[in-house]
């Protein structure tokens, strides 16, 4: 057999080997050891890991807006991530536009669309209720079905103005309505409290910034996890880590932890400003800070690949194996120490550093910045 790309010499999370073979941007074979001739080959001589292409489930990228926004390449392909989702930072007016910039990036692009009508354009996306038609984001979605992979709403007191729990409300509509689709919504500041919103949600729905600091999060003021919150993540809600600027802590990421309360997926809530400035930098980091937290690499590299390509309907991504995405990340695990950061300022040293060396999307190999 004649591969485009051969993959040889890679070693998975738990050490053992692997070699894989692209052909026409799909995975055609993984063994051991694969004989065959390719167009490529990319040894890595053993001493690199090998996963499923990292896939960021929550970033802003639609490089039109003001507030939150970046190009894909810069937190996909150069950071070793192979797919983005960009959390809603376009409703149905402006995310044809967003879907044309996005076909000419080399990194996977997809996106939740808002139910605000232009998305982000201003903090209080949701203050003003006539900006949520059903019957916009039901066009959006027929549309674009391949590119739109649910819906965001973003349920914090600077979002939402005097509008309570009603945007959620609605959001919940459309997806009964227009679905099956999965709903992300994001959390922060009351009102809504957040025993409104986790209250609403059911298997399946997304809660973004998991583990943030905040007097309406998850822990109580005596540090136990809030009685609500176990009621919706034992069924099934997904909980996921959302870092951004203002929406991960250490000590809360930890207590949850402890009591084996865990993230399912771990996504970033990147755009330019945080990356450039952090605290967020980038998908590995916030993994080392998982890491750093007590979460295990094995695990962890599963809630950046198969886990979000399962939430998210990815039918040919996450997993390495025939028939799937040609998407991989290469990188290595060194012990070496580093400064990390929460959204609060807390600081703690890591003697793991995650390095991605190269992104392969689609069978073709970007080298990582």
């Amino acid at each position: 057999m004649v591969f485009d790309l051969l993959v040889k010499n890679g070693k998975l999370i738990d050490n053992s080997r692997i070699e894989i073979g692209i052909e026409k941007g799909k995975i055609v074979a993984v063994a051991s050891q694969l004989a065959g001739e390719a167009q490529e080959i990319l040894d890595l001589k053993g001493e690199s890991y090998v996963s499923p292409g990292w896939i960021d489930g929550h970033v802003h990228c639609y490089e039109k807006m003001s507030l939150y926004y970046d190009f894909p390449d810069e937190i996909g392909i150069s950071k070793g991530v192979t797919t983005i989702i960009d959390a809603g930072s376009t409703g149905p007016k402006n995310i044809g536009d967003f879907y044309q910039l996005a076909k000419l990036a080399k990194t996977n692009v997809l996106a939740l669309v808002n139910i605000s009508e232009w998305g982000i354009v201003a903090q209080d996306e949701l203050a003003d209720l006539t900006k949520i038609n059903q019957t916009l984001v039901r066009e959006a979605l027929a549309l674009y079905p391949d590119f739109i992979v649910g819906l965001k709403a973003r349920m914090s007191k600077t979002v939402v103005g005097n509008n309570g729990i009603i945007p959620l409300e609605l959001a919940k509509k459309m997806q009964r309505e227009d679905g099956p689709l999965p709903l992300m919504v994001h959390i922060g500041s009351a009102p809504p409290e957040l025993s409104e919103i986790l209250s609403r949600l059911e298997k399946g729905d997304i809660v973004t910034h998991c583990f943030n600091g905040k007097e309406n999060g998850i822990l109580a003021s005596d540090d136990h996890i809030k009685e609500f919150v176990w009621d919706a993540y034992r069924k099934g809600v997904i909980f996921d880590i959302g870092h951004g600027t203002d929406s991960f802590n250490f000590h809360v990421a930890e207590v949850a932890l402890a009591a084996n309360m865990t993230a399912a997926t771990i996504s970033t809530d990147i755009y330019h400003r945080n990356r450039e400035d952090g605290p967020v930098y980038d998908l590995a980091t916030t993994l080392e800070k998982l890491l750093e937290v007590g979460y295990q690499l094995p695990d962890l590299i599963d809630k950046v690949t198969a886990k979000p390509a399962e939430f998210f309907h990815l039918s040919k991504k996450g997993q390495l194996a025939p028939g799937f995405d040609g998407d991989l990340t290469v990188f290595s695990v060194e012990e070496q120490d580093k400064e990390l950061t929460d959204s609060n300022g807390n600081q703690r040293v890591t003697h793991t550093q995650i390095k991605p060396q190269q992104t392969i999307v689609g069978g073709i190999v970007y080298d990582v910045e």
